[in-house]
C-alpha cells in the first residue's frame, strides 16, 4: 500500500441519503417516527405472546423471535441512519462499520429461516392437524429456532469474513446510509472476485432453501383446504396464512433485488431506497401486519387490556 501512495482507512464516512438540510430534517422526523413505532410494536407482541396464555402455540413462539429479529435489524441500522440527518460528516470506525454489516446480515439472515419455519408450522397445522402437537412439540420448536439464529449467523460470518480479508485504502466514503456489504466492496483496494461471487451465493443459497420451503409448505397448504367442503372452513384456514404471505411477500422481494441480482442491473439510488424498505419499514409493519389481521391477536390483547383495567 505504501508503494502506491495509499493511506489505509481507519474510519468510514457514511454519506446517508441525501445533503440537503430541508429534506434531511423531513426525513430525520419521518424515519425517528417509525422507528418509534417499530419499538413499540414488536416489543407489545412480544409482551403480549410472553403474557396471554392462549397465545402459548408454537405460531406464536415464532412470531415472537420474528418480532425479536425485527427489533434488532432495525436497530443495526436505523439509529446511524437518523444521526446521519442531523450530522453534516457521520463517521463510523472500521471495525463499527463490520460489527453493523455482520448484525444486519445476521439478523436478516434469521428472518429468513423463521419465515420458512413459520411456513412449515402453518403447513403441519393445515395438512396433519391430528398429529400437530408431537411434530411441532416443544423440543422440535426450540430446535427449529435455534437452527434459524445458527443459519443467521453462518451466512453473516461468511460476508464478514470475506469483509475481512479486504484492503482499505484511499477513498472511505460510503454512499449508502449504512455499512452494506455491496457498497464497502467497492471501497476495497484488493480485486477479488471471490469476495463478490461467494458472498452472493451464500445469500442467494439462503433465499433458494427458504423460498422452496415455502412454496412447498403452501402447495400442500392449498391442496388440502380446496379438499375442505364448507366455505367457511376454506376461510378460516386461508386467514391463517394471510399475514404469513405478506410479510414473505415483502421480505423477499426486496432481499433479493439487493443480494442476489447482480450489482450492475441496478444503481446506487436504487439499492438505498429498497434497503430503506426492507431494513427500516418492513421491521415496522410486521407487527401491524400481524397483529391487524390476526383474530387471536386482537382477542389476547382485548383480554389483556380488560385485566389490567380490573386490576387498576
Amino acid at each position: 500500500m505504501s508503494g502506491n501512495n495509499c493511506t489505509a482507512v481507519a474510519e468510514f464516512i457514511i454519506l446517508g441519503l441525501t445533503d440537503d438540510p430541508t429534506l434531511c430534517a423531513i426525513l430525520f422526523v419521518i424515519f425517528l417516527g417509525v422507528y418509534a413505532v417499530t419499538l413499540v410494536g414488536n416489543i407489545s407482541i412480544i409482551t403480549l405472546i410472553r403474557s396471554s396464555s392462549q397465545l402459548h402455540t408454537p405460531m406464536y413462539l415464532f412470531l415472537s423471535h420474528l418480532a425479536f429479529v425485527d427489533i434488532g435489524y432495525s436497530s443495526s441500522v436505523t439509529p446511524l441512519m437518523l444521526v446521519n440527518f442531523l450530522d453534516d460528516k457521520t463517521s463510523i470506525p472500521l471495525g463499527g462499520c463490520v460489527a453493523q454489516m455482520c448484525s444486519t446480515a445476521t439478523f436478516g439472515t434469521t428472518e429468513c429461516f423463521l419465515l420458512a419455519v413459520m411456513a412449515y408450522d402453518r403447513y403441519v397445522a393445515i395438512c396433519s392437524p391430528l398429529f400437530y402437537s408431537t411434530n411441532m412439540s416443544t423440543g422440535v420448536c426450540t430446535l427449529l429456532v435455534i437452527i434459524s439464529y445458527v443459519g443467521g449467523c453462518v451466512n453473516a460470518w461468511i460476508f464478514t469474513g470475506f469483509l475481512l480479508n479486504q484492503s482499505f485504502c484511499g477513498t472511505n466514503k460510503i454512499n449508502h446510509f449504512f455499512c452494506d456489504y455491496s457498497p464497502l466492496l467497492k471501497l476495497s483496494y484488493s480485486q477479488d472476485d471471490l469476495a463478490e461471487i461467494l458472498p452472493s451465493a451464500s445469500a442467494g443459497s439462503v433465499i433458494v432453501v427458504t423460498v422452496l420451503i415455502i412454496l412447498i409448505s403452501y402447495v400442500y397448504i392449498l391442496f388440502s383446504v380446496l379438499k375442505i367442503s364448507s366455505t367457511e372452513g376454506r376461510s378460516k384456514a386461508f386467514s391463517t396464512c394471510t399475514s404469513h404471505l405478506t410479510a414473505v411477500s415483502l421480505f423477499y422481494g426486496t432481499s433479493t433485488f439487493i443480494y442476489v441480482l447482480p450489482k450492475s442491473s441496478y444503481s446506487t439510488d436504487e439499492n438505498k431506497v429498497v434497503s430503506v424498505f426492507y431494513t427500516v419499514v418492513i421491521p415496522m409493519l410486521n407487527p401491524l401486519i400481524y397483529s391487524l389481521r390476526n383474530n387471536e391477536v386482537k382477542g389476547a390483547l382485548k383480554n389483556l387490556m380488560s385485566r389490567n383495567h380490573l386490576f387498576s
